[in-house]
């Protein structure tokens, strides 16, 4: 069973980190922010669509969406990873995931992405935490924060959701 929440700033590495435990892993992939995009529109919709994906018994959750979605995910998770990575770091791989091919960030949202990453630290991630351990206190937490901690972790996890 391995059921795996992936939390961090945008642009740091969530959605590789996902596919590539999925790969490992066999576990689908559960991408928030295509499902947000792409298949609703109401909190609702997206809350039910959530709560069916999340209700598997393995599964790659990419994405925060704390206040909507922690209630329905973090009781089932196995484990939490937070991708801790440089707000520079994030915001390079914003700007050029952008320009890339197929991707569905659009130019035109670049600068909401990059004051998104500028106030992470300060507005998103206290609020993440708090609700983190409102509902899944007891879940253990990985932290990430360099390519070599991530490839070690990966290199190194087993498909019962512990490193």
């Amino acid at each position: 069973m391995t059921r795996v929440l992936l939390l961090g700033c945008a642009g740091s590495g969530k959605s590789t980190l996902a596919r590539r435990l999925s790969a490992k892993t066999g576990a689908p992939v559960i991408d928030l922010d295509a499902i947000w995009r792409g298949r609703v529109q109401e909190t609702s919709d997206f809350r039910a669509t959530l709560a069916s994906l999340h209700a598997q018994d393995a599964w790659v959750s990419d994405g925060n969406f704390a206040a909507v979605t922690f209630d329905l995910r973090m009781p089932r998770a196995d484990l939490v990873v937070w991708l801790d990575r440089p707000r520079l770091t994030c915001a390079w791989r914003a700007i050029t995931r952008t320009f890339r091919t197929g991707e569905m960030h659009r130019p035109g949202d670049l600068l909401t992405v990059l004051k998104f990453i500028w106030g992470f630290d300060r507005q998103n991630r206290p609020r993440i935490e708090t609700l983190r351990l409102q509902y899944g206190a007891a879940t253990p937490v990985v932290r990430l924060r360099t390519d070599a901690e991530i490839a070690a972790f990966v290199a190194g996890f087993q498909a019962a959701g512990r490193p």
